[in-house]
């Protein structure tokens, strides 16, 4: 089988199968062909990432085993069949069983000619630019949280240490009753300082150190130090792609990002559960950039690494606020830790999003790869994402 096409002097030719599947494979948009009898005939390499399916699963299979019964996709499919011409819908949901979160895509759906009955789809999932808008959103929560650090740093901690020391002072001369209220004084200004010190990271806007980092040996230290405390019940589970180019960072602040995020999953999970577990990936995932504001430069966000976890999930009236300052589920939190890995994630000029469901929680960052000489322009095909 072969593909004809003609050459720029209008001559016919033929392009071989081999090479047509991989123009096909190529797309970043998940292209599936579905058989008139519903069975799934033909499916790229980003249909297999879509629908968390080998092409050889999904060619056994029909579509409606991969989609919920009433989902809008069968419908459409069958509007093309009676129609016999081409249907692009809008912001469809393709959530199933499968993925973790809603998942909203543009659908393209046409006939194909030879093939009476046969459908091919194009899907462009739009949840990539929603997170992206949202991500945007907890950035500037997090510089809000800057100038409020900033503030607090320098408004509340000289007070503070003032009242300490009268307090202090006072104890040495009052009853011995008296004395717990001194001490009560003492400890709730220790307590206020503790909270404003963490609120100061936030603060520092200077230029972080960076160099090339092994994202790798960063997950194992992270493993490390979790599979020996904190995390020694939970079950740790690495895919990783080893020829990953090294990350544009600083090492300590990606270590404490992952740490927090890994340190949220096992608490997540609890102290008791039997079959816990924690999952870390990487990846290279070309196709997305991030425009800087102020300037015409493009940078391009190729490094996925995700955390997962078979927790119960998030509460999904939390998660579009999960990386907004003082958020937080657990009933000791200061709701800053996830703010700060937004700040440390931004900082980098990468970002973050989190998706959840019961049984499946997935925090995913893009981060920019190390080009050491090579000019920072865009890389071709990539989507824009506006900061």
């Amino acid at each position: 089988m072969s593909v004809q096409t003609h050459d720029r002097n209008g001559r016919a030719g033929d392009i071989p199968s081999l090479i047509a599947d991989s123009i096909v494979n190529a797309l970043p948009l998940p292209a599936i062909v579905v058989a008139p009898d519903g069975r799934v005939s033909f499916a790229n390499d980003a249909a297999e990432a879509f629908f968390e399916a080998s092409r050889t699963v999904l060619q056994r299979n029909r579509l409606d085993n991969f989609v919920p019964f009433s989902s809008p996709m069968l419908a459409l499919i069958d509007q093309v069949r009676d129609r016999l011409t081409p249907v692009h819908e809008y912001k469809v949901d393709l959530t199933t069983p499968r993925s973790a979160g809603q998942r909203i895509s543009d659908i393209y759906a046409a006939p194909l000619p030879d093939w009476p009955g046969a459908v091919i789809l194009l899907l462009q999932e739009r949840s990539i630019a929603d997170k992206f808008d949202r991500q945007l959103t907890h950035r500037s929560a997090a510089r809000s949280v800057t100038g409020l650090a900033a503030m607090l740093a320098h408004e509340i901690k000289n007070p503070l240490s003032g009242i300490r020391g009268a307090a202090q002072l006072l104890e040495a001369t009052v009853s011995e009753s008296d004395r717990v209220l001194t001490q009560l004084i003492r400890d709730e200004t220790d307590r206020i300082v503790k909270l404003v010190d963490r609120m100061e990271v936030f603060s520092d806007e200077r230029p972080i150190d960076r160099e090339p980092v092994n994202i790798h040996r960063v997950l194992e230290h992270v493993r490390r130090i979790a599979g020996t405390g904190f995390a020694r019940h939970i079950h740790f589970v690495e895919s990783y792609d080893p020829s990953l180019p090294p990350v544009w960072g600083n090492r300590d602040q990606l270590v404490q990002v992952f740490l927090n995020l890994v340190k949220n999953a096992a608490e997540a999970i609890g102290p008791d559960a039997d079959e816990g577990s924690i999952v870390l990936t990487t990846a290279f995932r070309p196709g997305i950039r991030l425009s800087v504001p102020g300037t015409s430069e493009r940078v391009s966000l190729p490094l996925e690494f995700s955390v997962s976890d078979n927790g119960p999930g998030i509460a999904p009236e939390l998660l579009p606020h999960l990386f907004e300052p003082f958020v937080t589920s657990k009933t000791s939190g200061s709701g800053l830790g996830l703010a700060l890995v937004a700040k440390i994630i931004g900082d980098h000029g990468g970002v973050i999003d989190c998706e959840s469901a019961p049984g499946r929680t997935k925090f995913r960052i893009l981060l920019p790869k190390y080009r050491g000489q090579e000019s920072a322009s865009d890389d071709p095909g990539d989507e824009i994402v506006k900061d």
